[in-house]
């Protein structure tokens, strides 16, 4: 199959030509400009590859990478797929630690491709940054990326704040599973782990756990962020305040929607 052929078979298949041409390119290992005056060069593998992506397979998948905040991270079926979305966590995290001096410690819970816990090694290289997550198929993904983009993480493998006994940190983010366990968009995700996607019932179980747990793991001031379903904010904000969060706030995603929140522990721990 030519490339051509390949972009035909993509757009009769329903395809989104930007997508085509980026599976098509990982393919023959060119770039769409070079697509476009090759259309009849040899495409192998092509035409199984873009109809899988026709039937559901993720892009990123069927190309091994996504980019994130400037980073380009591999991505395997171990991992959640990074969306830009969560890059909106990622901004309020450097917001909170352009106003800390010195090195910062932040942990990201539930690191997945590392993405979260590698955009704010590389956006503020001074801060500490450590990572856990309890798939360790998916902490072998993240360690591969930090070590390829040369970004140093403390990695650990381990549920939550399991392996974090004793520790104390400036900053905890997390990008917890809160799909609701009837969500109807839960089969479109099938290919992704369902254990990085909902924790079943009201999707609010593991939010529930990290507003409770975070004060034991916060040194004085610092921040607890967390990536919600935009339907689930009011309730999220309300369990901060009832824990003894203040400042709780919002930020909303690209869309407009209300994507993370987030408070200040000040309290005595």
């Amino acid at each position: 199959m030519t490339v051509d052929e390949a972009l035909a078979l993509a757009h009769r298949l329903g395809v989104e030509r930007s997508d085509a041409q980026t599976l098509i390119g990982h393919l023959t290992g060119h770039d769409r400009a070079w697509l476009i005056t090759h259309g009849d060069s040899s495409a192998p593998g092509a035409e199984q590859a873009v109809r899988r992506l026709a039937t559901g397979a993720p892009l990123a998948h069927l190309t091994g990478w996504q980019p994130f905040h400037g980073l380009m991270l591999q991505v395997t079926p171990a991992t959640l797929i990074p969306r830009p979305d969560t890059e909106t966590l990622v901004d309020w995290a450097l917001e909170l630690l352009a106003d800390r001096p010195g090195q910062p410690s932040v942990v990201d819970l539930g690191t997945g491709s590392g993405a979260i816990a590698l955009a704010i090694k590389a956006a503020c290289p001074r801060a500490k940054v450590t990572a856990v997550d309890f798939s360790a198929d998916a902490l072998t993904v993240a360690r591969a990326n930090g070590d390829r983009l040369g970004l140093p993480v403390d990695w650990h493998h381990g549920s939550w704040f399991a392996p974090l006994a004793g520790r104390h940190f400036d900053l905890i983010v997390s990008n917890p599973p809160y799909i609701a366990g009837d969500d109807p968009h839960l089969p479109a995700l099938r290919h992704e782990p369902s254990t990085a996607l909902t924790p079943g019932g009201d999707g609010l179980a593991h939010l529930r756990t990290l507003i409770d747990a975070a004060p034991q793991h916060l040194n004085q001031g610092g921040w607890l962020l967390l990536e919600h379903g935009w339907d689930q904010a009011d309730t999220v904000a309300e369990r901060l305040g009832t824990r003894g969060f203040s400042q709780v706030q919002l930020r909303r995603d690209l869309a407009d929607r209300p994507r993370a929140s987030g408070g200040r522990w000040t309290a005595t721990n």
